[in-house]
């Protein structure tokens, strides 16, 4: 596999996954040696680092994640707070839905369900207080998603149960995973 394609796939997982990947789980996807995989991860690093890319690697131990470049931190700063100021977007209100009548639910079945990555949206519903991230019990190395008390006190219910058609929709959503047979794993 040329080392390009090779660079190419990584930063699509990468973006896809939106949070910290094992390194053996990128080599796994890519059907790839461990050191395959982190020789392209540091090509692409020393790639990231020219000033014409506003990404950068980040690596922790055995995990890599696309990060935006710290210098730019003003400018994502300013985008967060209009976002955070401004009412929710359609986009928020569907993840928001998605959430409320799915959850708890992992971002891979969020994403699955809109057709787009979902990160962004998720980390402003829970700076919101609309919804919280917790560590998934069956997989230690995912998250899932919930709505929140706020949430549920700001729409008068006392649980995600007491919303509007709850179980209709819940089994709809539930019944159309199940049919495309092909309900995604939360990422690690």
């Amino acid at each position: 596999m040329p080392q390009s394609n090779l660079q190419a796939k990584l930063e699509a997982l990468l973006f896809v996954y939106g949070e910290p990947v094992k390194l053996k789980t990128l080599s796994e996807k890519l059907g790839v040696t461990d050191s395959v995989a982190e020789e392209a991860l540091q090509a692409m690093r020393t790639e990231l680092q020219g000033d014409t890319r506003g990404l950068a690697l980040f690596s922790s131990e055995d995990k890599y994640s696309l990060v935006t470049k710290p210098e730019f931190s003003e400018i994502i700063q300013k985008i967060i707070k209009e976002e955070f100021d401004s009412e929710l977007t359609a986009a928020s209100l569907e993840t928001l839905a998605i959430v409320s009548y799915l959850g708890p639910c992992g971002r891979a079945e969020i994403d699955y369900i809109r057709g787009v990555n979902s990160s962004f949206i998720l980390r402003n519903l829970a700076i919101r207080g609309l919804v919280e991230r917790k560590q998934d019990p069956e997989r230690g190395n995912a998250f899932i998603y919930n709505v929140s008390f706020d949430f549920l006190k700001h729409m008068g219910v006392s649980s995600a149960d007491s919303l509007p058609e709850h179980a209709k929709y819940r089994e709809l959503v539930k019944s159309f995973l199940k049919k495309e047979n092909e309900v995604p794993q939360a990422q690690s």
